[in-house]
Order: C-alpha cells, then sequence, then structure tokens
C-alpha cells in the first residue's frame, strides 16, 4: 500500500515540478528508497516533463531507463509523447528517429503512433512522406481512425486540394468511420482557404443539420483562417449560427475577431468588440489588448493605442513586452520621438526592460527626423545597457547616416559590426552603395561591391541597378554596359536594369546603342513597358529621326500600351525643335491625356520660338493652369515681336498670379520698355525688383532702410548690365532714370492680389 501511494505522489512531483531537471533529480533520489520501483506512469510523467521543457538529452536517457525495466510493448504511449515534443520544437527528423526505433526495441506502432508521426510530416510540410507513412500503415493492416482520416484532410487542405479532402470526407462512413466537427472545419477552413465559400457554407450547414457541433477551440480556429483572410463579415455569420446552437465563445473568440477588424481596418468595430467580450462576462486578456492596440498602431492611430495601454493597467492587466514595444515603435513610426522616449521612461519605471526591438524603433525614429545625433546616442545606450546590437540597428543607422551624407561615419560602423557578433547583409552593402552613388562617389561603391564580393556578399538586383543608375547619371556608359553584362553571374536584369540603361544611353545622345539595348531587353525575354518606349522616343527625337520615333510610337499602341503624358510631350517637343509645329499641333490635339500643363507649355514654347504669337495666345487661354514657365515662354515671344505691351502685361500678370520672374525676364522687358523710349515702365520694373527682393546679394548687406531704398536701384540696373541682361543704351536710360526725383514721384502702380 505504501508503495503504490509513493508511487502516485513521484508521479505528481515530477509532472508539475517546473525545472525538468530538478524533477529529474527528484525522479533518480525515489529510485533510491527501499522497495520502491518505477512504473509506466512516473516514467511517462518524467518523459512528458523533460520533452515539454526540451531536454531531449535527459528524455532520451530516461526512454532508455524505461525500455531496460518495463516491457517494450506497454510503452507506445511514451514513445508518441516523445514523438510530439520533438514535432512541437520542429525537431522532425528526431521525431521520425523515434518511431522508427519502435519495432527495433519490439514495440509495436499501432494507430496513435502513425496519427501522431504523419501529423508532424503534414504540419511542417512534409506531404510526400506522410502519405508512404500511412500507406505502410495500410500494408500492416492498421485500422485507420477519425484522427488518421482528419490528418489526411489536413494534408490535402494544406496542398490546395479541398475537393480531394471534401471526397475523402464523403467516403469516411463507408470505412467505418464517422466523421467529427474537427474533421469537418478542417475541410471547410480548407475551401475557405480556396475562395469556396459557397462549399465551405454549404458543408457547414450539412454539420450542423447532422448534429456536429465544433467546440470552442474547434471553431476559433475555424474563424482563425477566414479572419486571416479579412472576411470578418462570413466569420460573424458563422458565429451567430453556432451561438444559436449553444456554443460559448471565450475570450480567444473575441482576440480572433479583433485581430480580424484590425486587419481590415475596421478599428472602431474593433473597438466595440472589446467591449462586447466584457457584457458576455469574458475578461480581456492581454493579448486582446496587445491585438487592438496593435492595430491601432499600423493605422498610425498611437494616441489612441496609449487610452487602451491605461485601461488595460486600471483593469489590473500587466503590459507586457510586445505592448510597450508596439506603442513606441508606433509613436516613433509618427516622427512623435519625444513622445516614444516618455513612454519608455515610464515603462521603466513599471519593470519594463529595453530589448534589441525598443532600440531598434527609437534609432528608426530619430533617424526618419534626421537626427542621427540622438540616433547613435540611442544606439550607444543600448550597448551600455547590455542589449546585444542586430544587424537590423546598423542597417537602420548606415541609413540614416548615408541619407544626411556622413558616408565615412556610416563605413565605420560598417567595421564595428564584426566586433559586435553582427555581419553585414545585403541590405546593409545596398544602403552605403545608395548612398555613395548618390554623393556622386559611383567608383567607390563599385570598389564596395567588389570587397563585399571578395567577403561572399551576394548583391542583388537592387544593388546592380543602383551603380548601374549611378554611372549612367555620370554619362559612363560604357562601365554602366559592362555592369549589366556582368550581372548575369549573380542575377538576371530586369526591366528597371534595362530602362535605367536605356535613359542613360539617351542622355548621351547616342540612338544606335538605345535601339541595340532595347531590341537585347526584347530577345531577353523581357516586355518593354512605357517607359522603355519613352526613353526609345525620346532618344530618336534627340538625333532627328522623327519619322522613326512616330514608328516606335505606333508599335507601342499596338502592343496594347497606352502613350503617357511623357510619350506625347517627348514628340511634340521633338517636332517643335525639329521646326513642324504643324505635325507638333496635331499631336498635340489627338488625346486629351496631353492637355497637361507641361504640354501645352512645349506647345506654346514651340509657337513663341516662331513669333507665332496669336497661337500662344490662344493655346494660353485655353490652358488651365499657367505656370511661370508658362510666363516666361509668353514674354519672350511677345519681346521677340516687339509687343512691349503685352510683354509688359504678362509681367505683371506673372507676378500677380504669384509666380517671381526670373532676372533675365525681368531685364528682357526692361529692354524692350527703353527700345520704345518707355523709361518710366522700366524703371518702375526696377524698382518692382527691389520691392519682390530679385536684387544682388550686396544688396541685403545695406541694414538702414533709406539708404538701401536709394542704393538697391542702382545696384540693381549695374547688375542687370554686368551679367548682359539688358543693353548698354537701356542702362545709360536707367542710370539716369533711376536718379530722375520725377520717374521717382511717378513708379509704375502694381495691383496687389
Amino acid at each position: 500500500m505504501r508503495r503504490n501511494l509513493l508511487t502516485k505522489h513521484v508521479a505528481a512531483v515530477v509532472k508539475y515540478q517546473k525545472d525538468p531537471l530538478r524533477a529529474l533529480e527528484m525522479f533518480n533520489s525515489a529510485k533510491k528508497d527501499d522497495g520502491f520501483k518505477h512504473n509506466l506512469v512516473t516514467y511517462r510523467c518524467m518523459i512528458e516533463n523533460l520533452g515539454y521543457h526540451g531536454e531531449f538529452e535527459a528524455m532520451e536517457g530516461v526512454l532508455a531507463e524505461m525500455r531496460s525495466d518495463i516491457d517494450n510493448y506497454l510503452l507506445e504511449g511514451a514513445y508518441v509523447y516523445a514523438m510530439k515534443s520533438y514535432g512541437r520544437k520542429g525537431k522532425v527528423q528526431e521525431a521520425v528517429n523515434v518511431f522508427e526505433r519502435m519495432d527495433f526495441y519490439n514495440c509495436e506502432p499501432g494507430v496513435h503512433s502513425y496519427n501522431a508521426i504523419m501529423n508532424i510530416l503534414v504540419e511542417y510540410g512534409y506531404f510526400d512522406q506522410a502519405h508512404k507513412v500511412y500507406m505502410r500503415m495500410k500494408d500492416k493492416g492498421i485500422v485507420p481512425d477519425v484522427y488518421t482520416f482528419t490528418i489526411r484532410i489536413k494534408s490535402f487542405c494544406r496542398t490546395r486540394r479541398s475537393f480531394a479532402a471534401l471526397r475523402l470526407l464523403k467516403n469516411m462512413p463507408a470505412s467505418g468511420c464517422e466523421s467529427n466537427a474537427v474533421t469537418y472545419c478542417t475541410v471547410i477552413g480548407g475551401l475557405y482557404n480556396e475562395d469556396s465559400q459557397s462549399d465551405a457554407y454549404q458543408l457547414f450547414d450539412e454539420m450542423l443539420k447532422r448534429s456536429i457541433f465544433p467546440d470552442v477551440v474547434t471553431f476559433n480556429k475555424l474563424i482563425h483562417i477566414l479572419c486571416k483572410k479579412g472576411d470578418v463579415q462570413e466569420s460573424e455569420r458563422l458565429f451567430s449560427k453556432v451561438l444559436k446552437r449553444g456554443m460559448s465563445p471565450n475570450v480567444f473568440t473575441f482576440n480572433v475577431f479583433i485581430q480580424g477588424l484590425c486587419k481590415t481596418k475596421q478599428l472602431t468595430q474593433a473597438a466595440k468588440m472589446l467591449d462586447s467580450a466584457s457584457r458576455q462576462n469574458l475578461t480581456p486578456d492581454v493579448v486582446t489588448f496587445n491585438t487592438l492596440i496593435c492595430g491601432l498602431c499600423k493605422n498610425s492611430k498611437v494616441i489612441e493605442a496609449e487610452s487602451y495601454l491605461r485601461m488595460m493597467v486600471n483593469k489590473g492587466l500587466e503590459p507586457d513586452d510586445f505592448t510597450y514595444n508596439t506603442i513606441i515603435d508606433g509613436y516613433c513610426k509618427m516622427g512623435m520621438v519625444e513622445r516614444a522616449s516618455k513612454i519608455l521612461k515610464d515603462a521603466v519605471f513599471m519593470g519594463f526592460k529595453p530589448d534589441k526591438f525598443t532600440y531598434t524603433s527609437l534609432i528608426c525614429g530619430s533617424c526618419q527626423d534626421g537626427d542621427v545625433d540622438r540616433a547613435m546616442a540611442v544606439f550607444r545606450d543600448c550597448s551600455r545597457k547590455g542589449v546585444k546590437p542586430i544587424t537590423i540597428m546598423y542597417n537602420t543607422l548606415i541609413k540614416g547616416l548615408a541619407k544626411q551624407g556622413l558616408i565615412l561615419q556610416a563605413l565605420e560602423l560598417i567595421d564595428e559590426m564584426p566586433k559586435n557578433g553582427c555581419f553585414p547583409d545585403t541590405w546593409t552593402y545596398n544602403l552605403l552603395i545608395d548612398g555613395l552613388c548618390k554623393m556622386g562617389c559611383v567608383l567607390d561603391a563599385d570598389r564596395l561591391m567588389n570587397d563585399a564580393l571578395v567577403k561572399g556578399f551576394i548583391p542583388d538586383i537592387y544593388t546592380f541597378n543602383t551603380l548601374i543608375d549611378g554611372y549612367c547619371k555620370q554619362s559612363k556608359m560604357s562601365r554602366a554596359i559592362e555592369i549589366v553584362d556582368n550581372m548575369w553571374n549573380h542575377v538576371t536584369p530586369d526591366a528597371i536594369t534595362y530602362n535605367t540603361l536605356l535613359n542613360g544611353l539617351c542622355k548621351t545622345m547616342k540612338y544606335e546603342d538605345v535601339i541595340g539595348t532595347f531590341q537585347e531587353m526584347k530577345n531577353n525575354g523581357f516586355v518593354p513597358d512605357v517607359i522603355s518606349y519613352n526613353a526609345l522616343i525620346e532618344s530618336l527625337c534627340k538625333a532627328k529621326k522623327l519619322e522613326k520615333a512616330m514608328e516606335v510610337f505606333e508599335e507601342m499602341k499596338k502592343t496594347g500600351l497606352t502613350p503617357d503624358v511623357v510619350s506625347y510631350g517627348t514628340l511634340i517637343n521633338g517636332y517643335c525643335e525639329n521646326g513642324d509645329l504643324e505635325r507638333a499641333y496635331a499631336l498635340f490635339c489627338q488625346s486629351n491625356l496631353c492637355h497637361t500643363t507641361p504640354i501645352f507649355n512645349i506647345m506654346i514654347k514651340g509657337f513663341s520660338e516662331k513669333m507665332k504669337m496669336d497661337d500662344a495666345r490662344k493655346l494660353f487661354d485655353e490652358m488651365p493652369e499657367p505656370d511661370n514657365f508658362t510666363f516666361r515662354c509668353m514674354i519672350d515671344g511677345f519681346c521677340r515681336v516687339g509687343d512691349v505691351d503685352h510683354g509688359y502685361k504678362f509681367l505683371l500678370d506673372e507676378i500677380k498670379h504669384g509666380f517671381l520672374p526670373s532676372v533675365a525676364t525681368f531685364g528682357q522687358v526692361i529692354n524692350c520698355l527703353c527700345v520704345k523710349h518707355r523709361v518710366r515702365e522700366a524703371v518702375g520694373i526696377v524698382y518692382l525688383m527691389v520691392e519682390k527682393n530679385v536684387v544682388p546679394e550686396t544688396v541685403n548687406t545695406i541694414f538702414e532702410a533709406d539708404k538701401r531704398m536709394v542704393a538697391a536701384p542702382k545696384i540693381v540696373v549695374e547688375d542687370l548690365l554686368r551679367k548682359s541682361h539688358i543693353t548698354y543704351y537701356a542702362y545709360e536710360l536707367l542710370y539716369d532714370g533711376v536718379r530722375d526725383k520725377k520717374l521717382l514721384k511717378k513708379k509704375v502702380p502694381i495691383k496687389r492680389t
């Protein structure tokens, strides 16, 4: 009697002891008691404890000891639990080894053993191997049970063969096995995953009509599938059906719904769902609040998320690392780093220990604000606090430094990384290469990539495209083409690669090379897009090959692509520069797509240069929103034809529209007025320039207002002559004009807007 009681005590102690190694000590010490011997129950409890905590070496030792003490044919349950323990930790091969050793140790695997190993294989995607195990089970004459069929159905659903799973479900009664709620819900979930919503709902109805009702755990798994897909409405439809049949939801049910509502940005409904849980006499847990807080932060509602942080504290819940990190990250992404720091300070007071995620968020927020000094301070504080830096921290800092042009400091960080156990990845090098290219140091970026290749760095498409773009912007096309040829050893060029190269070649006026690259792009299987065609059209227009450019334009339309504003603008500009205004205007009228301010400007500039101001004026009156360039073209055209009145009027209109003419435009109108001996208006423009602060830097050094008003017009006139914006004849008239007190009193009145 004493031994039986002692055995139960040992089993209870080793089963519920939280420290598995301490439990093993107690287990071993019990053997030293006179008359005590471990039985199947104590061995199983010990194996379960060790397996649950991942102490697999110790678990294997207990299994070996059990085999020598207990008849092996009784040990199937222990082996099944060992397999499941390995499966939970993702150790699939070890689980398979346990299963394969059962025969060797004279323990014939039964249906439970086969089910356990098949389920592990299916969970980790080894579907073919799971099928082979099932076929072996059939060869052994072992009768499958409902769990066997459910595992096979799960395998079909995971491989998107839900209708095969449905056939198997229908055939189960013929195999002497009745389906249960788990089997039904597995198929229903598979059908929903494959967007067979009608079939899924019909099967759900069939299940309920057969009086098969899922428990809350099974139902939660089903609605989790739907909510992950963002189909909260369908989840609610199923929920209303099971509620009518007496199923009581639990907190996890509401957590799933809140997650789905947050995913679909229905944040108000998600908040209401939290209140609804309380009305159902369910107490929201930390996961409930975290799910809602996370959804709010992802949608930039961090202040509201913080209010739920306070609410959960008021309800006696303790926020965890995820809660604080989510809110801190939310504020950092909104650029409110000071507020994030305040939350961190309060959290630390409450016992929170900042981790790598906390510091990464603060570093990222500081870099986004352009405050790299604060970002560096946070990074150094992280190291002092004993938090080991991670690669993403370095990458975030390097990105911030590179953005500010502090490449040397960024390069120092990359050298520091290995000392802290971090190693640069593709993103690290891409950030540095991009930063160097943006600073114009393309050769240094190229050297960095080659040095990185020696260290085992594998460049991606972004690496090569960045370098190619850098060389193209410097018109070093030979090296850009060489990189495209070499990149095939690592990655396949994409449309961006070729479009970048096409644009670079276009700028160097080598239209033959552009055509060759365009053809190579097509030969390599890439389908040219609008950008590709636009580059080719631009190159041909620059080379005055307008007919060929028009052929390419028509070819683009035949491929099903729609020419964009750039396509029309490039061709219209090509015709204008070639003096063919008739063809340009015909193309301009072809489509409403091209009726934008830049396209109007191209046509107005073309007409102005050819002194067809009536046509230019007509277009000006038609266009919706003229810009500074429009006025400049109109003024230039009117001055060319000697229409000073309109040139002068458009200058004043330009200012009324809120634009500031260039010094050259002011000079052009002043010249025309002086030629017509309209000195008073010309002087008025000089004073207008002073009023609008279109003056040399010298004027801004005169601090006394009276002296400035006297000296500024003279300095402006001198500057206009020095920069050749006015003739010497105009200068002489203005030189006297700005000193003539009579003219000074008659300054041209400017209407204010």
